[in-house]
């Protein structure tokens, strides 16, 4: 699904060179469930970037799905991206302006799928997640779980091959956080390849993999059999 070999990641600020990324080689595969851990500037959150080819990298190998990314243009890896990787953010992201249905929508609108498929995709992506009877509701008329989930359902509307989730919980408390963790496994248990960066060691007891980051290299990486989680509540 995912193999990068020898990443290197450098930003260039005051006249100063930061590593962010030094030499990281790591694969993951189809089904998978992996967190990556680290302290602030430990580089995850640039890796993420990467992964889900929002940012570049100064030298090394990226291959998504066996096609290799490293020199593709930005049209090429917008394009690769829409398809590929669908993206949850700490933030939601939504379009405040459109109810919950047209915001789950939009990735179909790029990708010029057909309004009558699209809506049917974006109905089912809603139910998925337990927001069914929210379709019409504005985004400022939902709670913040319930806002986290129009993202993930945005997010897997597509079809995407990999799931990149960037601190998901970190605006909900502990109770709507469990919900939406619940949801991941879901999603995983059903083949959804899904990578979360968190700092939380609460959250990394639930997936399958752990990859720990500390000053943009990679210091240790661990399978686990995650701890599991009732079914969400539907609110």
């Amino acid at each position: 699904m995912i193999e990068i070999t020898d990443i290197e990641k450098i930003y260039h600020m005051g006249g100063e060179s930061l590593k962010a990324l030094d030499k990281v080689s790591l694969s993951i595969q189809d089904g998978e469930f992996t967190s990556i851990m680290g302290p602030s500037g430990s580089g995850k959150s640039t890796l993420m970037n990467i992964l889900g080819l929002l940012d570049r990298f100064d030298s090394g190998k990226y291959l998504l799905n066996g096609t290799d990314v490293s020199n593709l243009s930005d049209a090429q890896l917008a394009g690769i991206r829409n398809k590929e990787i669908g993206f949850v953010f700490q933030s939601f992201n939504l379009m405040a302006r459109m109810n919950v249905l047209d915001n789950v929508m939009l990735p179909l609108v790029y990708a010029k799928v057909p309004y009558k498929e699209g809506k049917k995709r974006a109905t089912e992506a809603l139910e998925k997640v337990g927001l069914g009877n929210r379709l019409g509701h504005m985004t400022n008329e939902i709670s913040g779980g319930q806002k986290q989930r129009v993202a993930i359902a945005r997010a897997i509307v597509n079809n995407p091959s990999v799931l990149m989730a960037d601190e998901p919980t970190g605006n909900l408390d502990s109770k709507t956080t469990q919900d939406i963790m619940r949801i991941f496994q879901d999603l995983n248990n059903e083949g959804t390849t899904i990578v979360m960066v968190t700092h939380e060691p609460e959250m990394a007891e639930y997936t399958k993999r752990i990859v720990h980051f500390r000053d943009g290299v990679l210091q240790k990486d661990e399978t686990q059999t995650p701890k599991e989680l009732p079914k969400a509540e539907v609110e």
